[in-house]
């Protein structure tokens, strides 16, 4: 029998087994299909006890961050840094704001504002304004459509900084870079003072970008945004900036062929329709899913799909740790990123 067919009866099978959906997969090196049964009492991933683990531990990566746990049990965890950036959607109580609570509270637990700064972006000013004061950010938690399309050319004009002192060292990578200063004679310090300014003594933190909502700004400042949004994706991994986008919409006009074009790396929560799965993954599946963590994670560079229980935190366990946070560093906003948020 093809494939086809039998995805055809997939709701005749589920409602034969009794649950409100399943999953069929060609088995690799089989002539066979597995069938994904949900189970009747399903188990909560903590991020907490995934944070334990040594697929956490044992990356060195400032950007590695816990997604949960695999179809078999194993922790999932994944470097932003070669991702290089992540497209994700899903609708309301699916578990897309869990996801992004979870990369953020992985990074700043594990990542110093030395290493990691961010720029948080949230139209719906709901979701990461519980994140303001932290020392991890660049400026405050942006709101404002035209202020998250300024942040985003700023974004662009520090990539294009970066790479200046980069040809200068004659590196091509952020952590190349880093490397040199720290071996680099006062000679050559007092140089790149010259040319570049005090900043260019400093090592380079790698930049996370976090877009909550991205429709709230494609309906506003759909060509700015989109612009700076494609030269960050094709550019910007050399430089250490990474993009973080998520809808609750992933149609067409929010998730466009450019934007889809330059971030291969996709993750779906549960979703509307197969049109919506389709946009989001080029292929259907993700309309399927269970909901409250459930997702579909496509890697870059491969077609196949990953199903994976999302990690799990409570508002109250991001406020504990971001309190802890401000209690232990004052946030420090860069001068320059300030000016560019700020303009008129």
């Amino acid at each position: 029998m093809k494939l086809s067919k039998v995805t055809g009866l997939l709701d005749d099978i589920a409602l034969a087994l009794k649950v409100d959906s399943i999953f069929i997969h060609p088995v690799s090196g089989k002539r066979a299909l597995g069938v994904q049964v949900p189970n009747k009492k399903r188990e909560t991933v903590f991020l907490g006890d995934i944070l334990q683990t040594q697929a956490f531990l044992s990356v060195n990566s400032p950007l590695n961050f816990v997604l949960g746990k695999g179809l078999t049990g194993e922790p999932i965890c994944c470097d932003l840094a070669s991702m290089p950036h992540l497209l994700t959607a899903g609708q309301t109580g699916a578990g897309k704001s869990v996801a992004i609570n979870s990369l953020l509270c992985s990074i700043i637990l594990k990542a110093s504002p030395d290493q990691v700064r961010m720029i948080l972006v949230d139209p719906k000013i709901l979701e990461l304004k519980i994140y303001e004061g932290i020392p991890h950010l660049l400026m405050p938690v942006i709101t404002e459509p035209l202020k998250a399309s300024l942040a985003l050319k700023w974004a662009c004009f520090e990539m294009d900084r970066r790479y200046q002192l980069m040809e200068s060292a004659m590196v091509r990578h952020i952590s190349g870079f880093n490397q040199y200063l720290e071996n680099a004679t006062a000679e050559q310090r007092a140089e790149m003072k010259d040319r570049f300014g005090e900043a260019a003594q400093q090592k380079l933190p790698y930049i996370v970008i976090v877009i909550d909502e991205l429709a709230d700004l494609m309906l506003t400042a759909s060509k700015d945004v989109e612009n700076s949004i494609q030269r960050l994706a094709q550019k910007a991994r050399a430089s250490g900036i990474h993009l973080v986008l998520a809808t609750q919409r992933p149609s067409v006009d929010v998730i466009t062929g450019v934007i889809k074009a330059n971030l291969p790396c996709r993750l779906s929560f549960k979703v509307f329709s197969r049109t919506d799965s389709r946009t989001i993954l080029d292929s259907m599946g993700a309309e399927r899913l269970l909901g409250r963590g459930d997702m579909l994670f496509l890697r870059p560079g491969s077609s196949k799909l990953e199903r994976i229980q999302g990690a799990f935190l409570s508002d109250e366990e991001v406020v504990g740790m971001v309190d802890q946070l401000k209690k232990s560093s004052v946030v420090h906003y860069d001068e320059t990123a300030m000016e560019w948020i700020n303009e008129e």
